[in-house]
């Protein structure tokens, strides 16, 4: 199955040396979240609505400060060779080249509503993350935007302050972004009327004047910015109900509920990547912080845990999750990294946390914890749902048909 039927012919094209304040005037003027730039008539790269954004760049500087590059997929490509560009490239619109002249692209919603009716194949439990960050509603802004830094996050729900559990909003950075911005734009005598939404294009109310400079506004508390009426749903959800919740509620992500009580988080990007997984019998693992690995690979990473696993109680690993975090103190040129690594095996999951100097380093720490961890039979969380025989027929099955 390729990408023919979803390439999109119109999109919007800017050059290079546009000013970054008529790339603003675009996303204000329109619901779309990123735009083409070329130089020359050539395509260049990309710039998002979160680019301009959280830049402090001056209106009247170019386009091309801003431009990042992104890859670029052929009409005749694979669908699942999409998604996986996508996830490499951090992108949610790919180029489409015939030859070296962009005739179209492909976009993340697109791709995903095309696939949506062989998704019930899946469930919410077998793509969400539950190690979730959330937030109560007098987290201040400033606290917030350190949160999707640190975490490399774009969505915190918001939680009763009383028990932290009950979910009753949700926080994205594009709304952080877009709020703080447009107060300081209003402070210095902008339109409040030209204000949009970062996260769906429309426009908020309800805010009321704010003066004062951008670290004030920090202090804010998320309430302000944080939408009420949130997606959400269950483990036991088909992957096509929670895509069909996402798009009900204008949102890319919907939150994972259990017994009323929030358990985690499932967004477009999950559901992109389980598209990109294989059924060649590789152990699946997902790298966060990815851009720290300078000694390791993701294939090292597998076959090290996989060789882990093995050595203890014929132990099957189903899936693994590896985030990377960089911290400021340096040894002989080493950053200090800090590894968190996550198994979900057909005897529980298995969590470790260690730093070291280097990823390959606090890698192997944090692996030597959970080898501990299997030793002794300790576990932090049921099992996960098998990938393999009946259902992996039934997940890949679909696209060998096509």
């Amino acid at each position: 199955m390729d990408v023919t039927d979803i390439v999109d012919s119109e999109f919007d094209t800017f050059d290079e040396t546009t000013p970054v304040s008529k790339l603003r005037g675009a996303f204000e003027d329109s619901s779309t979240k990123t735009l083409l730039i070329t130089a020359d008539g050539d395509f260049e790269g990309i710039v998002t609505r979160r680019d301009v954004l959280s830049s402090h760049e001056k209106g009247n500087r170019k386009a091309r400060s801003l431009v990042r590059p992104v890859p670029t997929i052929e009409r005749h490509e694979d669908l699942r060779e999409a998604a996986r560009l996508m996830i490499a490239g951090d992108t949610r619109v790919l180029p489409v080249l015939d030859g070296e002249t962009v005739s179209g692209v492909v976009r993340a919603d697109d791709l995903l509503e095309h696939v949506q009716p062989y998704l019930s194949v899946l469930d919410a439990e077998d793509v969400y993350s539950e190690e979730v960050v959330s937030v109560d509603p007098e987290t201040t802004l400033g606290k917030a935007l350190s949160a999707f830094r640190e975490e490399r996050i774009e969505h915190l729900p918001v939680v009763a302050a009383d028990n932290g559990e009950d979910v009753v909003g949700i926080c994205s950075l594009y709304d952080v972004l877009e709020f703080v911005t447009r107060e300081v734009q209003r402070s210095q005598g902008g339109d409040p009327n030209e204000n949009m939404d970062a996260s769906t294009g429309s426009h908020h109310g309800g805010f009321g004047a704010r003066e004062g400079e951008s670290a004030d506004l920090l202090d804010l508390p998320v309430r302000n910015v944080m939408v009420e009426t949130v997606g959400t749903t269950t483990p036991e959800t088909s992957l096509d109900s929670v895509l069909e919740t996402m798009f009900d509620h204008g949102g890319s992500s919907a939150v994972v509920e259990l017994e009323g009580a929030l358990d985690g988080i499932v967004t477009k990007t999950d559901l992109l990547e389980s598209l990109t997984w294989t059924d060649e019998g590789r152990l699946p693992v997902q790298v966060f912080g990815a851009d720290l690995m300078n000694e390791t690979s993701r294939e090292e990473l597998g076959e090290r845990i996989e060789e882990a696993a093995s050595k203890y109680r014929h132990m099957r690993v189903l899936e693994a999750k590896v985030h990377f975090k960089e911290h400021d103190e340096t040894f002989r040129g080493m950053p200090q990294i800090q590894a968190r690594v996550r198994l979900y095996t057909d005897r529980g999951t298995f969590m470790a946390t260690d730093e070291g100097y280097g990823d390959r380093h606090a890698f192997s720490l944090a692996l030597n914890a959970i080898e501990r961890q299997i030793l002794e039979g300790k576990t932090y969380g049921r099992s996960k749902k098998s990938k393999d025989g009946e259902d992996l027929e039934k997940i890949y099955g679909w696209w060998l048909s096509e």
